[in-house]
């Protein structure tokens, strides 16, 4: 009848469609392969074949690419063996994943696949065993499959703005990896198998909701650089002190009420912000990791109420923050600090030295330190020089009245 009539007309008009994308994109596959105007009619760079790269910047005005063209871009880039291939941004919105096929791209040496809405990967791309760059930020991915752990060659990884509320057992088998960003996603906490990354020189894991970091992070001894802002922290681990070719490490806005005293063992730290959290104490071991260049502790508000004794011995220290704390008093040891050149201390009830002082900058301060102690020096001398006298002249009188009555002297 008629209503059989008209599904066979759909279903007819529904093969044509599909034969026509089937036949445009052979056509583009086609072009592409004849040369530089078949990788325009995708969009793409002319690139030698050994290095061929799509690199797609602000402001282009390419189509974005169905499935069936982005199967189709895959096959020939295996076939003529690419090492670099971009489809940043590029996919149209409707491809939440990638075929099976993204695993013939054996040769690529540097995959972006960035900004795009990709919620899982196949599991195939772990045999991409060349592959050393692999950048998936701004996508959707909620998790990794465990073949992600085959991509042992892997030495830069950009997994930042996805989903992620966790990371697979496999990951420690990336043992080459150098640089790690996690930022902005949903993990909780990092695998034991974190520890197994001694090649790793750059983590940084802002904006996720880690609660605390696992022991075997002393085991990355290569790390340079951690980055951990905007968590749920509230303590380090010991082993945090293990990292001994650290340089840079970043706690703004956690709930740490206190650092362990392996700090101080961190000899090369060149920058340590603990600012935003509910520090109340900053240990005295602190003051041995001396390559301190920039020291952030302020707005830990009415929890932080001293700086260490012996802060002077950061003698590299050139910027020092302690805004919006309960600190009174500097220490004495203040006036050491030779390379001071930026010292914030806004809403501080800082009563020694006066506001006034601590208006005029950091070198202010620390002359006025310097200065209060040369004339405490001074006047301690007087004080001791009149007690010696006193003390001699009560003696020489004592001597002078036991003459006068016979007693020996």
């Amino acid at each position: 009848g008629y209503v059989g009539v008209g599904a066979d007309s759909v279903d007819l008009e529904m093969e044509l469609r599909k034969k026509e994308a089937a036949v445009a994109a052979a056509a583009a596959v086609a072009e592409m392969e004849r040369g530089s105007k078949g990788l325009a009619a995708l969009g793409l760079e002319s690139k030698p074949i050994s290095s061929l790269r799509r690199d797609v910047s602000a402001g282009t005005d390419m189509e974005k690419l169905s499935l069936i063209q982005v199967a189709s871009l895959i096959e020939s880039s295996a076939k003529k063996g690419i090492t670099e291939l971009s489809l940043r941004g590029k996919l149209v919105d409707q491809i939440e994943w990638l075929p099976v096929s993204l695993g013939k791209l054996q040769d690529v040496t540097e995959l972006d696949l960035s900004e795009n809405r990709i919620m899982a990967l196949p599991s195939t791309i772990g045999s991409l065993r060349y592959l050393t760059k692999l950048d998936l930020h701004s996508n959707q991915l909620i998790n990794l499959p465990d073949a992600f752990g085959e991509l042992s060659n892997l030495i830069d990884l950009d997994l930042h703005a996805n989903q992620l509320k966790s990371l697979p057992s496999s990951f420690g088998n990336l043992t080459s990896l150098a640089n790690l960003d996690l930022s902005s996603n949903m993990l909780k906490a990092l695998p034991d198998c974190l520890g197994k990354l001694a090649n790793l020189r750059r983590l940084i894991v802002e904006t996720n909701e880690l609660e605390e970091l696992p022991y075997t992070i002393g085991s990355c001894t290569s790390l340079v650089e951690l980055r951990l802002d905007f968590n749920q922290l509230k303590a380090l681990p010991e082993a945090i002190g293990k990292l001994e070719k650290l340089e840079i490490l970043t706690l703004h806005y956690n709930r740490i009420k206190g650092l362990p005293t392996t700090v101080g063992s961190l000899s090369r730290l060149r920058e340590l912000d603990v600012s935003f959290n509910e520090v109340e104490v900053i240990p005295e071991n602190i003051c041995f990791a001396t390559s301190l260049v920039k020291l952030n502790l302020s707005r830990n508000f009415a929890d932080l109420r001293a700086l260490p004794k012996s802060i002077g011995n950061l003698e590299m220290l050139e910027e020092l923050d302690i805004s919006s704390n309960q600190i009174r008093v500097l220490p004495d040891s203040f006036r050491c600090l030779s390379r001071l050149r930026v010292f914030h201390a806004d809403e501080t009830p800082l009563e020694f030295p006066p506001r006034e002082v601590v208006k005029l900058g950091a070198q202010a301060v620390v002359k006025y330190m310097n200065d209060l102690n040369a004339a405490r020096g001074t006047n301690q001398k007087k004080t001791d020089r009149g007690s010696f006298w006193t003390w001699l002249f009560s003696l020489f009188g004592c001597c002078k009245k036991n003459q006068e009555v016979g007693l020996p002297v």
